[in-house]
């Protein structure tokens, strides 16, 4: 990433909307904005199975294992502007856990990307059920989007819900529903 270039950019957004880049509370904004979008789609940066197969582990267990309410913020593809919410992982392990702060981190490297709240939902899906090989996985993802609540439908109150239901979340109807009970939905 470009930071110069970046900045170059916001300056020129600047003067397309109406605004003076050479103004005193403006003139360090290009520089703000530049590192704040490093930051915020720092995910294309970073490698799922590398940051996983660092903690993927043997064990017998077979039950549900579920991390949820994992808070996650992203940037609309469409409008490059925020959506945030939460995020809530399960899955049944068949012979292999993962350290259960990886899945936090895995949810983040994917929201730091611009992106739809669909295909972030099955990316945190696929990337877990290929490295772990579970019996089951499922991802649920709430989120505000602030396309639709600043702009458009100005919706303040509207929640997007994705899923992502692999194995036998999606095969088992007990399963399915044993997981949206545990996170209360």
């Amino acid at each position: 990433m470009n930071i110069n270039k970046l900045e170059e950019n916001v300056k020129n957004i600047l003067t397309e909307i109406g605004e003076d880049p050479d103004r005193e509370g403006l003139q360090k904004t290009p520089n703000r904005v530049a590192k704040a979008y490093e930051y915020l789609t720092k995910g294309y940066h970073e490698d799922a199975e590398k940051l996983l197969n660092k903690a993927v582990f043997t064990e017998d267990y077979n039950e549900m294992v579920i991390v949820k309410d994992i808070d996650f913020y992203s940037l609309c593809e469409h409008h490059m502007l925020p959506f945030y919410g939460k995020c809530h992982v399960a899955y049944i392990p068949n012979g292999k856990i993962v350290g259960l702060s990886k899945i936090p981190r895995i949810v983040d490297m994917f929201a730091r990307r611009l992106q739809v709240q669909e295909r972030m939902t099955r990316e945190i899906g696929d990337i877990l059920n290929k490295v772990l090989e579970p019996k089951g996985i499922g991802i649920v993802s709430e989120a505000h989007h602030l396309c639709m609540m600043m702009r458009g439908v100005e919706k303040q109150n509207s929640i997007a819900t994705t899923s992502c239901m692999l194995g036998l979340f999606k095969s088992n109807d007990k399963t399915r529903n044993e997981f949206l009970k545990l996170i209360g939905k």
